[in-house]
């Protein structure tokens, strides 16, 4: 069993306490050990969008805030009339597939009803054809009057 020597604990400037402890006989070099100092874990988590803002009281009659203030307006206005022209251009297109819909629903009507009379040609074509030609082995002989007296 290897022996370790005595821990020295510090606490740096952000509160977080270091343990150091020498090294033992082994001459492997050890890391220095990070714990935070409270049993938490630590404060809140602050979001980077607020870490660089101050808490700080905003004169709302100063020109700084006044132009704040129209840049986010003008901001509001633009987003809400985007917004609005891509609702208008959605329904504009939705429009359009609903009549290009129809027209193809027409069309496969139109073309469903010319492919039934074909058919129907097709079949009456094919019956007349297969009454008019006789199975192979029944052909009936003819007789030629020229050559019945010779």
């Amino acid at each position: 069993m290897s022996k370790t020597s005595p821990q020295n604990t510090t606490t740096d400037a952000s509160g977080v306490s270091v343990i150091h402890t020498q090294a033992h006989s082994s001459g492997l070099q050890q890391v220095p050990q990070l714990v935070p100092v409270s049993p938490g874990g630590g404060g809140k988590a602050v979001p980077p969008s607020k870490q660089g803002k101050k808490n700080s009281f905003v004169d709302r009659n100063s020109d700084e805030y006044r132009q704040r203030r129209e840049r986010n307006n003008m901001a509001v206005k633009k987003s809400r009339l985007k917004s609005k022209q891509k609702a208008q251009d959605t329904l504009q297109r939705v429009n359009q597939l609903k009549e290009e819909n129809e027209r193809l629903e027409a069309k496969i009507k139109l073309l469903t009803k010319e492919l039934s009379v074909l058919k129907d040609l097709f079949l009456e074509h094919a019956h007349n054809f297969a009454d008019n030609v006789q199975p192979v082995g029944t052909e009936t002989t003819t007789t030629n009057p020229e050559n019945s007296g010779q």
